[in-house]
């Protein structure tokens, strides 16, 4: 089933004006550089250095979780080196497939901000999120269940971080006196 998704994308819905596009959101989860900056930003304005703190802790447990331990363990093989025809529309990866890296990183900075801040922002942020979470499998370099997984565990990462910044955020004061 999944190798008829990825094919179906490659034959239904790519096309010369959409694949640039799509290349582009792509490369903004590459490393998590996006959201990396983003939560730099957040960390600098003592309004948001809070929020900033929660998605930094999400996005490191997303990295460990996911790139560090899952990816390893599970040992997927990338889809366009298995599914006959499937071409791949950016570089080879260097790493396994399961889960998605990109998907997981932008679902944890991402619900971060949804749970954080005004909706008008909230909204837009997972809503880009899921736009980078789609384009790896329209660039054929994951299976849905790699990204669906990585949506998945990236708003696990995100709520744990949210707990735990939000039961320790200020203790600092409370240890030292």
């Amino acid at each position: 089933m999944e190798e008829s998704i990825l094919l179906g994308i490659q034959e239904h819905l790519r096309s010369p004006y959409l694949d640039p596009v799509m290349i582009f959101i792509t490369h903004l989860g590459d490393s998590g550089w996006f959201w990396v900056v983003l939560t730099g930003i957040f960390l600098v304005f003592l309004g948001t250095r809070k929020m900033g703190a929660t998605s930094a802790l999400a996005l490191l447990l997303s990295l460990l979780i996911n790139n560090i331990c899952l990816k390893n363990l599970v040992a997927r093989i990338r889809p366009y080196d298995r599914i006959e025809g499937l071409v791949r529309l950016v570089g080879e990866q260097v790493d396994f497939s399961f889960p998605s890296g990109h998907s997981a990183t932008s679902f944890a900075a991402a619900f971060v901000i949804f749970l954080n801040l005004p909706k008008r922002y909230g909204i837009p942020a997972l809503v880009l999120a899921g736009l980078i979470a789609f384009s790896r499998l329209y660039v054929g370099v994951h299976y849905p269940t790699d990204v669906l997984f990585g949506m998945l565990s990236g708003i696990f990462c995100a709520v744990l971080a949210q707990f735990l910044v939000g039961r320790f955020w200020g203790r600092k004061k409370d240890l030292i006196e």
